[in-house]
């Protein structure tokens, strides 16, 4: 789990989108509730945008140097797979770096 620290290094912002109420939101619900303070905790100058809003499908979006950005649908993952997701967004990070 090394990858958490690396946020702050690899990416340039993580925006988290999600219904407040919707069930496919559940999961991501769960994800930020469990792991934001953990992450915040370990990059805190990193900006971290919780979004809510009614009927929005769960989305993940990392934004890359030069304004690139990627975005991952997170509807109908678990926790742990939302958790890979993270993970797989700041190795990309890292290759766009190098």
């Amino acid at each position: 789990m090394a990858w958490r620290s690396n946020l702050s290094k690899n990416l340039k912002e993580l925006r988290i989108l999600f219904s407040p109420s919707s069930p496919a939101s559940s999961s991501t619900r769960s994800f930020i509730e469990k792991n934001y303070k953990d992450l915040k905790t370990q990059n805190p100058r990193f900006p971290i945008l919780i979004r809510e809003a009614r009927n929005i499908e769960p989305q993940l979006w990392a934004r890359y140097d030069m304004g690139v950005e990627r975005g991952i649908r997170l509807e109908g993952m678990t926790e742990e797979q939302i958790s890979k997701a993270l993970e797989d967004l700041v190795k990309v990070g890292a290759a766009l770096k190098s």
